[in-house]
């Protein structure tokens, strides 16, 4: 059978999953022609390419908003913390400014700053993607909405997603799923899942890691100890393995493939910030 690992030593973004997925032979081209059926191409261009992590060389993938805002966020609106592009989260010092300022007033807006689950999940569906790609995404939505709906004391009809709902996340998400596929995956398989520690500063204040929302994505999935004060685990990447992984637990015995590594933003002193997946024939 073939089976995808996610080996999450530095945590999981969906950025960083579409990086592994790319440094481990799928097709980014394809990609990006299947994201069309969206119908969001203006509002973002994609990009790809090698950085080397502390000594390992890595895929790092970018999405970069294309649109200015219409109108400022309406913050009643807006949800926590699903800002994704983990490891951009370096809430320190003139970074933090700046990242901040990016992330609030540079996506696309719909419905006072905002797109709602149920605007995502009929984009979806209306842009007819294969079963299997509909079905992980519409999953791993649905994963984030309700956490996040339960965090808000909202019912997921009534889920904002302010930053999930932000291109980047759509883009992270369907992507994936899209690559996934594409790559002819049978079952999928991850390690415990390290978030990190510290705190982050977040639309309603400073939060500790993992924020709420991650925490709450992660229910009923092993966390790994780890003592680097840093978010490591977005809302998005802790989805995508809490909904895609079957089994948590370590590498089980095959016949590897392929393997890709995904670069985050951020550097650590000590251990390279990259996912890796390994991608292999289970007997």
């Amino acid at each position: 059978m073939r089976t995808l690992y996610f080996d999450c030593f530095s945590g999981i973004s969906g950025d960083m999953v579409i990086g592994a997925l790319i440094d481990a032979g799928a097709d980014p081209f394809q990609m990006q022609e299947e994201l069309k059926k969206l119908n969001i191409e203006e509002e973002y261009t994609l990009s790809w390419g090698s950085v080397v992590k502390n000594g390992i060389t890595s895929t790092k993938f970018d999405v970069m908003l294309t649109r200015k805002p219409e109108q400022p966020y309406d913050h009643d609106h807006t949800n926590s913390h699903l800002h994704d592009h983990n490891h951009d989260h370096d809430h320190n010092h003139g970074h933090d400014h700046e990242h901040n300022h990016d992330h609030n007033h540079n996506h696309v807006h719909h419905h006072h700053g905002s797109r709602t689950y149920k605007q995502i999940v009929e984009a979806i569906k209306e842009a007819a993607f294969n079963d299997s790609v509909s079905n992980m995404s519409l999953a791993i939505f649905k994963k984030i909405g309700e956490a996040e709906g339960h965090i808000h004391g909202l019912p997921l009809e009534k889920v904002h997603f302010h930053e999930v709902g932000a291109v980047d996340s759509i883009i992270d998400i369907i992507g994936a799923a899209i690559l996934i596929n594409q790559l002819g995956i049978e079952s999928i398989q991850s390690s415990a899942i390290p978030t990190g520690s510290g705190s982050i500063h977040i639309d309603h204040g400073i939060y500790p890691v993992p924020a709420p929302a991650t925490l709450e994505i992660l229910k009923g999935v092993p966390i790994a100890a780890n003592d680097i004060r840093s978010e490591l685990a977005t809302p998005t990447g802790a989805a995508i393995a809490a909904v895609l992984a079957e089994t948590f637990g370590p590498l089980p015995a095959m016949t590897v493939e392929s393997i890709g590594y995904g670069a985050g933003t951020k550097t650590f002193k000590n251990h390279p910030n990259v996912l890796r997946i390994i991608i292999g024939e289970i007997q």
